[in-house]
C-alpha cells in the first residue's frame, strides 16, 4: 500500500544515516514531504537530492534548542504545517559507572533527553494550532528497559526518553497531538562501530566489512535467527506517523525480534 503519508510533512533528525535515512526513504516512497536534519551537510545535501523535491536538508544539531525551533520554522515556512516529529539523532554512551564522568552524563542526556524534549516542545507549538494536530515519535532504545544494551547514561537516557513520551502524550493528547517512542533492539546500524561520525571516516568497503560482521553476531542474539535493520524501525516509524497508527498514544513500541523477551527468560 503506498501514499499512507500523502500530503504529510515530517522533520527527521539525524537523516543522514542508520534508522534515519532508511526512515526518510521509506516516508517519501510513502508520500511525506520531508525535512531531512543531521550535522553532516554532504550526506544530508545527497540524501535529499536523491530523495528529490519532496525532500530538503537543514543542518542542526539538536544537542541545541535553537537549533531544533529553526527546523521546525523551516519545516512550516517551506511547506506550511507539520505533521510528524521524528527525534531519531542520538549517539551511544558506554562508559561503564566505574569511569563516567559528569561530561558523560550532561552530554549523553543533552543529546539524547534534550533532543526529544526540545523537539516535541516545538513540534507542538505547532500542531496545537492544527485541528488535526499531529505524530510525534521518538527512538528510545530496549536499553529503557534492560540491561547490557548499553553504557549507564545511554540506558537511563532511554529510560528518560520512554517516560517523557508517556508525560507528554497525555498533556498532550487533547491537543489531538499522539506522541509515541519506538524501542529498537540489535538493529545493524554504524552506532554499533562508533556511530556515523565514525563510519564517515572509513571507506564504504571497511564499513561493508563491519556491517556484514554485526550482522552475522546480531543474528545469533535474538529468537529471530535475522539481525534488525534500519527498515525495521522506519515501518515502525510509518504506522505511528500515518492515519493507521491514529488511536494510539503514549505507546512504546519495541522492535526487537524478541530479544528482550530472551533476556528474562535467561534470568530465571
Amino acid at each position: 500500500m503506498t501514499g499512507r503519508l500523502e500530503g504529510k510533512v515530517v522533520i527527521i533528525t539525524g537523516a543522514t544515516s542508520g534508522i534515519g535515512e532508511a526512515t526518510a526513504h521509506c516516508f517519501a516512497a510513502q508520500g511525506a514531504k520531508l525535512l531531512l536534519a543531521g550535522r553532516t551537510v554532504e550526506k544530508g545535501m545527497a540524501l535529499a537530492s536523491q530523495l528529490g523535491d519532496c525532500a530538503q536538508f537543514q543542518r542542526a544539531d539538536v544537542r541545541h534548542e535553537a537549533d531544533i525551533r529553526v527546523l521546525v520554522d523551516v519545516a512550516v515556512e517551506r511547506f506550511g504545517r507539520l505533521d510528524c516529529m521524528f527525534n531519531n539523532a542520538g549517539a551511544s554512551a558506554s562508559a561503564p559507572l566505574d569511569d563516567v564522568t559528569e561530561q558523560d552524563l550532561s552530554d549523553g542526556m543533552q543529546l539524547l533527553v534534550g533532543s526529544a524534549l526540545f523537539g516535541i516542545k516545538h513540534a507542538a507549538r505547532v500542531m496545537k494550532l492544527q485541528p488535526s494536530g499531529g505524530s510525534i515519535i521518538n527512538n528510545a532504545s530496549i536499553a529503557a528497559h534492560r540491561i547490557g544494551q548499553g553504557g549507564i547514561v545511554y540506558s537511563i537516557a532511554k529510560a528518560a526518553v520512554a517516560h517523557l513520551t508517556r508525560l507528554t502524550a497525555v498533556e498532550l493528547g487533547p491537543h489531538h497531538i499522539r506522541v509515541n517512542a519506538i524501542s529498537p533492539g540489535a538493529i545493524a546500524t554504524p552506532i554499533f562501530w562508533g556511530g556515523s561520525e565514525r563510519a564517515n571516516t572509513l571507506s564504504t568497503e571497511e564499513n561493508e566489512r563491519k556491517l556484514a560482521k554485526l550482522e552475522q553476531n546480531l543474528a545469533k542474539a535474538t529468537p529471530l535467527p535475522r539481525t534488525g535493520y534500519a527498515m525495521d524501525i522506519a515501518n515502525a516509524a510509518l504506522f505511528l506517523a500515518s492515519d493507521e497508527g491514529s488511536f494510539v498514544n503514549g505507546h512504546d513500541l519495541v522492535v526487537d525480534g524478541g530479544r528482550i523477551w530472551q533476556f528474562h527468560e535467561r534470568s530465571r
